[in-house]
């Protein structure tokens, strides 16, 4: 009898491009024997202090690998060394560690189910916060509560490190403890059914150069161990038994995008200006003081937007002046002769942070939250102003405020910077007295009234991720409707108009800090509507200033009238894609992806 053999056909697998560049070769699936089902049951009296003793046994555990992974972590991962540290803090955080005891106790229930509850409450505190990139820091949170059920399973780790010959690997997900013990000799990308742009396994795969899809939902299922695929992290496609011709066409594209990227890094610290002769500054957005290095390497002229939310979040207790200013410093001393724009923290009293006793209320995206919070809690707002005037006497620093709405928001804010001046003044202790201070516009109510805002600030920065989501009343961690945040809806162009519009009549600059400026498609209309910087991730500096130099701000100018004539997303969209195919047709394909 004839033999029969099943001839598998082409698939193609569509996520979240996350980090990118090309791969092709066999996956590997690394099993984490996550729990599928957690069960709760009750413990007697004398149960419990054994119950107790288990769960510390295995918080004891996971801080020994945790620390065991920092001792050995290579060169390559250093400056993301702060992850696997805020990862210990978590082990520690009330709102894990000390609530998960406080559970076993006081309701006499298994470990597994208390640490689930705990977990269970810091997600909905995170939900309720506005600001993406902080909310999608509960990623974090869960890492480290899924490594504790591990140990308390008794399940097998699976250390990365034992991989052997060269892979891709597939995942359900993977914490940056994963990606921290990845042999890039070996590790040739990866995939995961879940996670996102701003996670921390995303930024060190990007680090490294690792191309990752990510959001994938279903890659495990489809994707069989030690099958042949191709993972294209630029257009988030992951493309199950290749046929040869794709093969072929897919390792030309691969060599062919890498001479592209070699190209645009070596030409990354030439200035940002137009074939016209006009200069755009292009700096980096960033979070914590280790990425500053990664910023400046790509040919960043400063840091438009540091985030200096996590001091707080990842301590017990609230920094001191002296440990804010010092950071500072240290940034501005390093960005120098370069500008660093530092924005007051953004977080609400109740997050996932330091154990302090605040007000009760708790942080919804349009609560008790950013300035709001600043202004209630006089004392936290003061010590951050005192630290960062300080920082001032050492290099260029900027000064954000977020969420301003209004006028008396400004009269507020600077009442309290002028109360931090004069102390200083009277403690001998210098600092710039003519230090810029600018708003972030990121509501719609900031957008009517930008005209007198602009009389009032030295800046503004246009924070499109907040802005793009109230104009739009999107909520982009929803999926059912996540597809209706569009940057090119009319009601955006016309808000980014107007704001540049009420900047120019008195004479401030105008910049744009959210996901919107980093988007290639978007950086002729961007210098069109009269931005006269952007601020991007790292990974997006070359590109975005390769693209810059390409093209005349005529030419710019060009585009945005034609794309104001639109009256749909779809419209402004499809007329970019083709004019971007015209000025650039080596980097873009007439749909808007890299012609490459």
């Amino acid at each position: 009898m004839a033999k029969t053999f099943e001839i598998r056909k082409e698939t193609v697998l569509t996520g979240i491009p996350a980090s990118p560049g090309i791969v092709i070769g066999k996956s590997f699936h690394v099993e984490r024997d996550e729990p599928k089902v957690i069960y709760e049951y009750l413990l007697t009296d004398n149960q419990i202090e054994e119950e107790l003793k288990r769960f510390d046994d295995a918080v004891a555990e996971v801080r020994s690998q945790l620390g065991g992974y920092i001792q050995e972590l290579p060169g390559e991962f250093q400056d993301h060394k702060h992850v696997l540290s805020a990862h210990l803090m978590i082990l520690e955080d009330r709102m894990i560690y000390d609530n998960t005891h406080q559970l076993i106790k006081s309701e006499k229930i298994n470990a597994e189910w208390a640490l689930k509850r705990s977990l269970d409450r810091a997600r909905r505190l995170f939900e309720r916060v506005a600001d993406s990139y902080i909310k999608s820091r509960v990623e974090d949170v869960v890492a480290v509560c899924e490594m504790i059920w591990r140990y308390l399973a008794g399940k097998d780790q699976n250390d990365i490190r034992t991989i052997k010959g060269r892979v891709i690997i597939v995942a359900r997900d993977l914490s940056p403890a994963d990606t921290a013990q990845m042999n890039i000799e070996q590790v040739m990308g990866f995939v995961t059914d879940m996670g996102g742009r701003t996670s921390h396994t995303v930024i060190m795969a990007q680090t490294l150069q690792i191309p990752a899809v990510v959001g994938l939902k279903n890659a495990t299922e489809k994707i069989a161990n030690g099958q042949i695929i191709i993972v294209d992290g630029n257009a988030g496609k992951v493309i199950l038994d290749p046929s040869d011709e794709t093969i072929v066409a897919y390792e030309d594209l691969k060599r062919r995008y890498e001479m592209y990227q070699a190209e645009i890094i070596r030409s990354a610290h030439l200035p940002a200006e137009t074939l016209d002769g006009c200069h755009i500054y292009v700096r980096g957005n960033i979070e914590l003081f280790e990425e500053v290095t990664a910023v400046l390497d790509y040919g960043a002229e400063g840091i438009g937007l540091y985030r200096t939310e996590f001091l707080y979040l990842a301590s017990k207790t609230l920094p001191t002046e002296e440990q804010l200013f010092e950071t500072y410093r240290d940034l501005a001393e390093i960005v120098s002769p370069h500008p660093v724009t530092i924005r007051t923290i953004d977080l609400g009293g109740d997050k996932f942070a330091s154990n302090i006793p605040l007000a009760s209320e708790m942080n919804p995206a349009l609560g008790l939250r950013a300035i709001r919070f600043c202004l209630k809690e006089r004392g936290i707002f003061e010590t951050q102003l005192r630290a960062i005037l300080r920082a001032s006497n050492y290099g260029s620093i900027r000064l954000m405020f977020p969420l301003v709405s209004g006028v008396s928001d400004i009269i507020a804010v600077k009442e309290v910077l002028d109360k931090a001046k004069d102390d200083l003044t009277r403690q001998s202790i210098p600092f710039n007295p003519d230090m810029p201070v600018g708003i972030m516009v990121e509501v719609p109510a900031a957008v009517t009234v930008a005209d007198l805002l602009a009389r009032e600030v030295d800046f503004f920065s246009i924070g499109t991720n907040d802005l793009i989501q109230y104009a739009l009343a999107i909520d982009r961690a929803n999926e059912n409707v996540a597809y209706l945040y569009q940057p090119y809806h009319p009601a955006v162009l016309r808000m980014i108009r107007q704001v540049v519009a009420a900047a120019k009549r008195e004479g401030i600059s105008v910049a744009m800090c959210g996901e919107m400026a980093g988007e290639p498609l978007l950086t002729p209309l961007l210098l069109g509507l009269g931005l006269d910087e952007l601020s991007v991730n790292p990974t997006s500096i070359p590109i975005v200033k390769r693209l810059i130099r390409s093209i005349s701000l005529e030419d710019c100018n060009g585009i945005v009238a034609q794309c104001m004539t639109c009256v749909t997303s779809k419209q402004v969209r499809e007329f970019l894609n083709v004019k971007m195919a015209h000025h650039f047709p080596d980097h873009f394909a007439p749909d808007g992806s890299f012609a490459l």
